[in-house]
């Protein structure tokens, strides 16, 4: 039976609500409503698709007691750090005490409060932290350059370009092919999509590489393996975590994703993002003494841009990155999916 979710995303949705989109583009899941107090206070009718085209349509309300019955409630909020906003546990509280499931992608594991703890055992739900990685990781053994099937990496100028959707897009474009696809999930959102998978900005920082090398080598008897990015090797914060990606899912071929029109790093802006260009070229240079591997496509975020003007955003990113282009999205991947396979 299908699961009824509801997605908690104050003040988020659509663009600080990443995991929310994920959710409702990609989750084989029902869901009953978005909790947005902000949108449902402007606008008591709103819906979901008035935000999120093509995806399937809910109401927008403002409280998780105004939502229909649900099974588990999603926090669908990414905010940098992964920390909790105190102001949603009155929505989580209610969501436990009406015996439902809560999910959650931060660094902050519900979990671990007392308050949320007492409330799942006495009311029967359960909390699910999947940003937990396993105990058991180790060292990466630089296994990945070894399996027959293909590896994909998404990889990104910055944090928040659309490395997990250009992932999941490529994925189920190969799989419509009849491409023996499997998608490898390394964060929240595509971890909760899929419903596996090990969060590898929460691993040990020596152990990043080989939790992705691990999922690599689980799913390796298929052809193709799309892992999803994480962060930017020219990231002040997140670089490292992009480093141990590369390193340990030693990808045949990378696919640089990028925000059309952003110019400096997301929360950073004092950082500045180079040509596209120099990016890939250093994110090859990087890989070349590991596993030799090259930006084969770009994939665009033109989602703010008329379609005029995400033309010609689209003909400069081909022109700095000497590849193809599209945003997997508007263009749909096949564009993309072609230059991998």
């Amino acid at each position: 039976m299908t699961r009824r979710v509801a997605l908690l995303a104050h003040e988020g949705l659509p663009d600080r609500a990443k995991t929310a989109v994920g959710v409702l583009r990609y989750a084989d899941a029902e869901v009953v409503a978005v909790v947005d107090r902000e949108i449902a206070e402007a606008d008591p009718d709103a819906r979901v698709t008035d935000y999120v085209p093509e995806v399937p349509d809910a109401p927008i309300v403002g409280r998780v007691a105004d939502a229909p019955d649900f099974d588990a409630l999603v926090i669908g909020v990414a905010p940098i750090g992964g920390g909790f906003d105190e102001s949603w546990r009155p929505d989580v509280r209610i969501a436990l005490e009406a015996g439902a499931d809560v999910v959650a992608g931060l660094h902050y594991f519900l979990a671990d409060d007392e308050e949320f703890a007492a409330l799942a055992a006495e009311h029967g739900g359960e909390l699910r932290d999947v940003r937990r990685p396993p105990d058991d990781l180790t060292v990466a053994e630089g296994r990945a350059r070894d399996l027959d099937a293909e590896i994909v990496l998404t990889v990104g100028t910055d944090c928040s370009t659309g490395k997990m959707t250009t992932t999941r897009e490529l994925y189920e474009a190969a799989r419509e092919r009849g491409v023996d696809a499997a998608f490898v999930p390394t964060g929240q959102t595509g971890i909760i999509i899929e419903d596996w998978g090990i969060p590898i900005d929460r691993t040990v920082s020596d152990f990043t590489a080989s939790a992705v090398e691990r999922m690599c080598v689980e799913r390796a008897d298929h052809d193709y393996l799309f892992v999803e990015g994480q962060g930017s090797l020219i990231h002040p914060a997140y670089s490292a975590v992009t480093t141990g990606l590369l390193h340990g899912a030693m990808p045949d071929s990378l696919v640089m994703c990028h925000d059309a029109g952003r110019e400096a790093i997301h929360g950073y802006e004092s950082f500045e993002i180079p040509n596209p260009g120099y990016v890939a070229e250093m994110y090859e240079s990087l890989a070349e003494p590991i596993a030799p591997t090259e930006v084969v496509a770009g994939a665009l975020n033109t989602s703010g841009l008329d379609g005029e003007t995400a033309t010609e955003a689209t003909k400069r990113y081909r022109a700095q990155l000497d590849a193809p282009v599209a945003d997997p999205i508007r263009d749909g991947a096949e564009r993309l999916l072609e230059a991998v396979l």
